[in-house]
C-alpha cells in the first residue's frame, strides 16, 4: 500500500474518531456548565452522566456489527453509514429546539446519542484494523488518541462558546455535517477495493460462537498479559486527571485559568504527545516504550502529588499539570494502538468492542475509588493512592512487557512474509 494511501486513511480515521468523540464530549461534559446556569442541581447534573453508560456495553453492540451482514459487499461500511444516520438523525432531533428546561427528553435524546456514537465507533475501528497495514496500528493508535485529546477541546470548550454565540441548534448542526463529511470517503472504501490482508479480514472468516470468539480472543499468544495492563495501565492517571481541575481550584486558582490550563493547554500537550509516543513506539520497541511510558506517568503523578502536599505554588500545579498531560498522551496512544495489534482481522469488531469494554469498565470503576479517597483523606491521600496504582500499573508492565512485544513482533513478520 502507498505512503499517500496509508496517509489517507489514517487521516480518514483520525477525522471520523474526532466527530464521534465530540458529541458526548459536549453533552455530557461541556453541557454541565449550561445546565448549571439554568438552575439545574447537582444531583441531576450528576446523574445525567448516566447518558455515558452505553459505553460499558459495547461488547454487546460488537456482536451484531461482526455477525450481522448489511449488504454484500464492504458491511462494516453499510455499519458505519447506518449508525452515523442515525446519530445525524439525532442531532436534528435535539436540536429542533433548546431542551435545556426539559430534563427528561434531554438525557433521553443523549441517552441515543451516546448509544449511536458508541456504536458507530466500532465499525469504524474494525475498518481500521481491516485496511491498515499491522505496522501502521501504533500510529493509528495515536492519532485516535490525538483525536480524543482535541475532541475534549472542541466538545467541551468551542462547542460551548458556538452555542453561546449563535444558539442551541449550531453546534448540532456542525457536529452532523462533520460526521456526514467523514462519512463520504468511504464509498471509496466499499466500491471496488479490497484490503491489503483480504484472506484474513471479516468479509472472508467464518462466525464463531459469541463464546467462542471471546475466549479465541483471549487464547491469542500474549493476550492474557495485554488484559492486566490494559485493565491497569491507564485508569490511575486517568483519574488524575479527571480530579486536577477541582484540585486546582482547592488551590485559589481562577476558574477561567483552571479551565484554559487543563482543558486547552493540556488539551494540546496531551494531543502532541500522543502523536510523539505513537510514532517513538517503532524506534523504543514495545517492551521499552511500554515501562518508559509508564514510568513517565509515575513521575508526572509524584510530582503532582509532592506539588499539592508541599504546597509548592501555582507555577509548580501547572508544570505538574503539562506533565500528566503529556504522560497520559504517550499511555493512551500506547493502549490504542496496542488493542489494534490485538484485535484479530477476522474477528475486528467482536475483539475491539471487548477491549473497550475493558478499558471503560476500569476507567470508570478508578474515579469512584478516587474520590472516596479525596473525601476521606483529602488531595494528597487521594493522589497517593493513585500513585500506588501507577506503581502497580509499571510492575505489571515490567513482567509482561516481553511477552507482548514478541506477539506484537510475531504479527508484524507474519504479515511480512504473507506481503511477500
Amino acid at each position: 500500500m502507498s505512503r499517500s494511501r496509508v496517509a489517507g486513511l489514517q487521516g480518514l480515521f483520525g477525522w471520523m474518531n474526532l466527530v464521534l468523540a465530540v458529541p458526548s464530549i459536549y453533552l455530557m461534559f461541556g453541557m454541565p456548565l449550561v445546565m448549571r446556569q439554568h438552575g439545574w442541581s447537582g444531583t441531576e447534573i450528576g446523574l445525567f452522566q448516566l447518558a455515558a453508560l452505553p459505553a460499558l456495553f459495547k461488547f454487546l453492540f460488537a456482536l451484531p456489527v461482526q455477525r450481522v451482514r448489511l449488504g454484500r459487499g464492504g458491511h462494516l461500511v453499510h455499519w458505519l453509514w447506518l449508525l452515523s444516520l442515525a446519530l445525524c438523525l439525532l442531532f436534528w432531533l435535539i436540536g429542533r429546539q433548546n431542551l435545556i428546561d426539559d430534563r427528561w427528553m434531554l438525557f433521553a435524546l443523549t441517552f441515543a446519542i451516546s448509544v449511536a456514537a458508541t456504536w458507530a465507533d466500532i465499525p469504524l475501528n474494525a475498518l481500521a484494523v481491516q485496511w491498515l497495514p499491522r505496522g501502521e496500528q501504533m500510529r493509528a493508535g495515536s492519532i485516535r488518541s490525538a483525536a480524543l485529546f482535541l475532541g475534549a477541546i472542541v466538545g467541551g470548550g468551542v462547542m460551548i462558546m458556538v452555542q453561546a454565540r449563535w444558539g442551541w441548534h449550531v453546534p448540532f448542526w456542525l457536529m452532523a455535517g462533520g460526521v456526514v463529511l467523514g462519512c463520504l470517503p468511504f464509498v471509496w472504501l466499499r466500491a471496488g477495493n479490497t484490503p491489503p490482508e483480504s484472506a484474513d479480514t471479516v468479509e472472508s472468516s467464518g462466525t464463531p460462537g459469541v463464546v467462542a470468539a471471546w475466549s479465541g480472543f483471549f487464547r491469542q499468544p500474549g493476550a492474557r498479559q495485554w488484559t492486566l495492563m490494559l485493565l491497569t495501565s491507564f485508569p490511575f492517571i486517568g483519574a488524575a486527571w479527571l480530579y486536577l481541575k477541582p484540585l486546582m481550584l482547592d488551590q485559589g486558582m481562577p476558574l477561567e485559568r483552571v479551565a484554559f490550563i487543563v482543558g486547552i493547554l493540556g488539551g494540546i500537550t496531551g494531543a502532541l504527545f500522543s502523536l510523539i509516543g505513537g510514532r517513538l513506539v517503532p524506534v523504543l520497541g514495545t517492551a521499552r516504550a511500554i515501562s518508559l511510558y509508564l514510568l513517565a506517568a509515575l513521575g508526572s503523578l509524584v510530582l503532582l502529588t509532592v506539588t499539592i502536599w508541599l504546597e509548592l505554588g501555582v507555577p509548580m500545579l501547572i508544570v505538574a499539570a503539562m506533565c500528566l498531560a503529556a504522560s497520559m498522551g504517550a499511555v493512551s496512544a500506547l493502549m490504542f494502538g496496542l488493542t489494534y495489534f490485538f484485535t484479530r482481522r477476522q474477528q475486528n469488531a467482536a475483539d475491539y468492542g471487548l477491549q473497550t469494554t475493558l478499558f471503560t469498565l476500569a476507567r470508570m470503576a478508578v474515579p469512584v475509588g478516587a474520590g472516596a479517597l479525596l473525601d476521606a483523606l483529602g488531595a494528597p491521600g487521594m493522589l497517593i493512592g493513585l500513585t500506588l496504582g501507577v506503581v502497580v500499573a509499571f510492575w505489571l508492565g515490567l513482567r509482561v512487557r516481553a511477552r507482548i512485544e514478541d506477539s506484537a513482533q510475531a504479527l508484524l513478520a507474519g504479515e511480512g512474509a504473507d506481503s511477500r
